[in-house]
């Protein structure tokens, strides 16, 4: 992986610095005006023209890093109101951590300089509901299923719905294993220079609801 931290030519263009030169509440705020946008139907339409095409060739400056499920209605720059370029975004069927997902993170703070983690799951999650519905699944889906047990372990200890408690429990896992799994986003967060939101997002509301926080 090169170093994008300081791309020769463009420190002097605040969009083109690392973490697009924001804060994790500068960059959380951010977030929550796209999201607004979204939700009153007055997202922003900005073509991707040539002139784009040419900055994003000369390196990337994300302002988040995204954790989300794989489905295919959790676009995180439709949702959020956010143009190519701006979000780091890492997907995987239940929004687990591992060490791909981790080292992504880890690779979008103490290379690219964001300074916020973003941990989205989704009401009626495949990946939850076959976690417990069919525990016992072999093969890949199976190893993955696993993964979420956890959370639909503790999430039967809770009143209310099973599916429902066990998505937030596991976006709450994936926070905590997060800042397990990488020492170096750990220190950030210790330090007070990172945090790592984790909230479900509502299919039919649209609503975002945060469930964790860390940082």
């Amino acid at each position: 992986m090169t170093d994008e931290k300081h791309p020769p030519g463009l420190a002097s263009d605040p969009s083109r610095t690392p973490g697009q030169g924001l804060t994790k509440e500068d960059a959380v705020f951010r977030l929550w005006e796209g999201h607004w946008r979204y939700m009153r139907n007055e997202r922003t339409v900005r073509p991707v023209s040539e002139s784009d095409r040419h900055d994003h060739s000369r390196g990337q400056f994300p302002f988040v890093a995204f954790l989300g499920c794989s489905d295919s209605r959790m676009s995180p720059e439709l949702i959020f109101d956010q143009v190519q370029g701006d979000i780091f975004v890492v997907r995987v069927a239940g929004n687990i951590t591992g060490p791909g997902v981790t080292a992504s993170l880890e690779y979008a703070v103490e290379v690219l300089g964001v300074r916020l983690i973003f941990i989205l799951g989704h009401e009626q999650c495949g990946a939850v509901m076959a976690a417990t519905d069919d525990p016992d699944l072999s093969g890949p889906i199976g190893a993955l299923v696993r993964e979420i047990l956890p959370a639909v372990e503790e999430a039967r200890t809770q009143p209310g719905c099973v599916l429902d408690n066990s998505v937030i429990a596991n976006v709450r896992r994936s926070v905590h294993r997060l800042g397990e799994e990488s020492a170096a986003i750990a220190q950030r967060i210790r330090c007070g220079d990172v945090r790592i939101v984790g909230a479900v997002y509502g299919m039919q509301s649209g609503d975002i609801s945060v469930v964790e926080t860390l940082g």
